[in-house]
């Protein structure tokens, strides 16, 4: 088994075989919420105004996502796990662009498989990776806004190649310093606007889902995010 950790917008382009894109802080997360309360499709995207464009020709979707952590005008909801617990999105589809996670969806075009993953479904993903044969593993870390790396993310990284591996790894203690590195944001009151402090704890539930999200073509050419078991 060849297990790469990766890096950035750079880390998604080297990515080959199996490529796990990897978004703690929120994306990701947000999705396997987004799934666990029932949504029917997740559609992945870069480009914020190809998501306008699928919104206007399906006004039913749900337009959710972020640029700066701030969610972008005219969508239903940002990039909060919080906040998409508080919607109706059971049998609804959703169209997702972010400064991170879509974006490393968007640049993992030289890889086999491409995988959406954070810490609430890091077992899933791993046990879905190993399901596959595939020896060839990238778990792409996308970072701070695709542009600077950070520490949940790949702790995250981490924490998956360890379960390949077989490896012992205590998670408990890392993801406590989150809350002095990478995850402050979430505990700073003048950011709880765009941060909520709920977000921090809810994206930090190790393997609180069963399932892992991969990316499949559908019938009409646009790319969807499916759980996948």
């Amino acid at each position: 088994m060849n297990i790469q950790i990766l890096q950035l917008t750079e880390g998604a382009k080297k990515a080959r075989g199996i490529a796990v894109i990897i978004d703690v802080f929120r994306a990701f997360s947000v999705e396997a919420y987004m799934f666990s309360m029932g949504a029917e499709k997740i559609i992945p995207i870069g480009d914020a105004d190809i998501a306008y464009k699928l919104k206007a020709e399906n006004p039913e979707y749900i337009l959710a996502g972020e640029r700066h952590g701030k969610i972008l005008p005219g969508f239903d909801v940002g990039n909060s796990p919080t906040d998409i617990s508080k919607m109706q999105i059971k049998g609804k589809t959703a169209v997702h662009t972010t400064s991170a996670g879509t974006q490393g969806i968007a640049n993992a075009k030289n890889a086999e498989v491409i995988l959406g993953a954070s810490l609430v479904n890091a077992r899933a993903t791993a046990e879905y990776i190993r399901k596959s044969g595939i020896c060839d593993i990238s778990l792409v870390c996308m970072g701070l806004e695709a542009l600077a790396p950070t520490e949940e993310d790949t702790l995250c990284a981490q924490y998956i190649r360890s379960i390949l591996l077989g490896e012992e790894f205590d998670i408990a203690p890392k993801i406590e310093e989150l809350k002095l590195t990478s995850g402050a944001k979430f505990f700073d009151k003048a950011q709880n606007d765009v941060f909520p402090e709920t977000d921090f704890f809810l994206c930090t539930q190790t393997d609180k889902f069963d399932f892992a999200m991969r990316l499949t073509r559908g019938e009409d050419g646009i790319d969807f995010m499916q759980m996948c078991r």
